[in-house]
């Protein structure tokens, strides 16, 4: 890890948690963890995998073993030698976390690409991290990696693509047929803690993405530190649906805590199908992005309405909120608890069911979630235990803890780790998460480092009993011409709650008030349209210039504006008739908006709201 030479440094708020538990000592690689696992109970079930008609068939460990040292020895037989470097292309999949383990079996190094990426990105990462060999999902993975290898200058088959949806697997593991158990063995050996096992790219909201090293002990330690932190989460017994991107390091980092502790661990893609499929597999804890959570809350939502019970969702609501409250003050009142009692049967039970049933946890990340959702959730009996991190640090370096979580806040650092706020508002991070540096790219770790601490370039506070709350992006902080400083994320969080905002962006930089753009929900559009009498099939630029969605959109806006003073607060807004998505470039891999693509591409829009 590099450093800065920097050495006197003002006196900054921090809290650790010590790494008591967590045996340092120990010099383990992922595979070591896995073998471990495997070897104490080798016929227990591990992974559940698709069986078709929406059946489920279990994966023991020796079973998942033996397919990951075949796939593995492929591999070896192909020329892969210790270090070098495997691109894993394609969706979240039984298949995907296979392949990710067989290259580390095979002493290789993990270079997931996103699915949505560009030919010009794939071209970089390929060219960047030197990759000798690519693992794809389909025909279609298989030829746009070809392309952008010969994007990144290299000659047609310079590196070999197997597909790991169709017959490539096979053609592996035919390959390393008369590769023997001894020469897997020592390839596998090869890694240790600090050896790298994958460079993950960031998203890239800003400028080309950077390579992240992360080694063995950042995965094996971050997950162990999680364990300790939330071991209700991960008791035996426990099933994980693993449905965000493979290729981003919150969605890795829950494979691998899965895979280290007493999880079965399955993984969909399909996203129009996943109340099926959590009525298959009945996790007990899955993963989401905030906006996973918005988007469940806005159906139930828009389902109530559209059948004339959008009173009775409401009243749910408030109680729900009200009931998750109380717990953290004192306890329920008698009458709360009976109209809690009310709409668990009328509401509440119904949401868990579409949920599976048997869901407990999710963890929360990539985003802040919002204290309303949050209180929402728990009430119905779900709880979110959100999280804080980012690709350098493994994921999270924070988490709250289930049973004292404080709502609003992002936890406590896990064990080993370490946060800090600097004098100017930054947070700061430390200890077993933190990633090893950019690849090739020494300037850029240099300045992500203020001596021996991580620059997170999020803006946040320490609480008196070490919660950690984070309050707005530094990069995103909007400076208005009067000097005002105004943080964007707060304000759009709460615009986010309405079903019919799909992505509002806050402008205000230089500016004398504050503005913003709102980009409609598409998914949600129709139904909201149908319940309040309106065509259900009206276009983005019929509804954006619909006097019934502009009101509805004026009400949230107002909404929000009480929450803060007004100077922070927005004095216009314009509807544009548009969407972000990762396809059109305006949402990176992790739904982040590229704020800088929004300024340059709708500049006209926002130069009429301060004409």
């Amino acid at each position: 890890m590099a450093a800065t030479a920097q050495t006197a440094r003002p006196t900054m708020t921090q809290v650790a948690t010590p790494a008591e538990g967590l045996d340092l000592r120990r010099e383990e690689s992922l595979t070591d963890v896995l073998l471990a696992r495997i070897r104490s109970v080798p016929a227990d079930p591990l992974l559940l995998r698709p069986a078709g008609d929406g059946e489920w068939e279990e994966v023991s460990g020796e079973e998942f073993l033996a397919d990951v040292s075949a796939v593995a020895k492929g591999l070896l037989a192909a020329g892969l030698e210790p270090g070098g470097r495997v691109a894993l292309f394609g969706a979240t999949s039984y298949e995907w976390t296979l392949c990710d383990y067989a290259i580390w079996f095979a002493g290789g190094v993990t270079v997931p690409f996103y699915d949505s990426s560009s030919e010009e990105q794939l071209a970089w990462m390929i060219s960047d991290a030197q990759v000798s060999f690519a693992l794809v999902q389909s025909g279609d993975h298989a030829a746009r990696a070809r392309a952008a290898a010969a994007s990144a200058g290299l000659a047609e088959g310079e590196v070999p693509v197997w597909r790991f949806a169709e017959a490539g697997l096979d053609e592996l593991r035919t390959l390393g047929a008369e590769v023997t158990d001894e020469a897997l063995e020592a390839a596998r050996s090869t890694a240790g803690p600090d050896t790298l096992a994958s460079v993950i790219y960031t998203s890239g909201t800003t400028g080309r993405s950077k390579g992240c090293r992360m080694t063995h002990a950042n995965f094996v330690r971050t997950a162990a530190a999680a364990a300790l932190q939330v071991p209700e989460v991960v008791r035996p017994g426990s099933v994980c649906l693993l449905f965000l991107p493979l290729a981003h390091v919150f969605a890795r980092f829950v494979q691998v805590f899965a895979l280290n502790s007493h999880s079965v661990l399955a993984h969909s893609a399909d996203l129009t199908r996943l109340t099926d499929t959590f009525a298959e597999v009945r996790p007990t804890y899955i993963l989401g992005v905030p906006r996973v959570f918005e988007k469940v809350f806005n159906s139930a939502r828009a389902k109530a309405e559209s059948e004339g019970k959008g009173k009775i969702f409401a009243a749910a609501q408030q109680v729900a909120v009200a009931y998750s409250r109380a717990l953290d003050e004192g306890g329920p009142s008698l009458t709360l608890r009976a109209q809690h009692a009310l709409f668990d049967k009328l509401v509440y039970s119904r949401l868990r069911t579409v949920m599976g049933g048997a869901l407990e946890y999710s963890v929360s990340g990539g985003g802040p979630l919002g204290e309303h959702l949050g209180h929402f959730y728990r009430g119905i009996g779900l709880t979110i235990i959100e999280g804080y991190g980012l690709t350098e640090t493994t994921a999270p370096v924070t988490v709250n803890l289930p049973e004292e979580a404080r709502l609003g806040t992002v936890g406590k650092p896990l064990p080993g780790c370490a946060v800090a706020v600097a004098p100017d508002g930054e947070v700061l991070a430390k200890g077993v998460c933190v990633f090893d540096g950019y690849l090739h790219n020494a300037e850029a770790t240099a300045e992500t480092f203020y001596g021996d601490w991580l620059r997170t370039g999020d803006l946040g506070a320490i609480d008196a009993d070490g919660y950690l709350r984070i309050t707005g992006r530094k990069k995103e902080l909007i400076v208005t011409s009067s000097g005002k400083n105004v943080a964007p994320a707060p304000l759009e969080d709460e615009l986010r709650r309405h079903p019919l905002i799909g992505q509002p962006v806050v402008i205000g930089d230089d500016r004398n008030f504050i503005s913003a753009l709102i980009f409609l929900d598409a998914e949600m559009l129709s139904g909201w349209l149908s319940g309040h009498g309106l065509r259900a099939d009206m276009s983005l630029a019929e509804a954006a210039a619909n006097p019934t969605v502009r009101a509805a959109i004026e009400k949230a806006v107002e909404r929000t504006n009480e929450k803060v003073s007004r100077a922070e607060s927005i004095r216009t807004f314009t509807i544009v008739p548009a969407e972000l998505t990762e396809d059109n470039g305006y949402l990176s891999a992790k739904q982040s908006v590229k704020r800088h693509l929004v300024a340059k591409d709708f500049a006209d829009v926002i130069e009429g709201m301060y004409a």
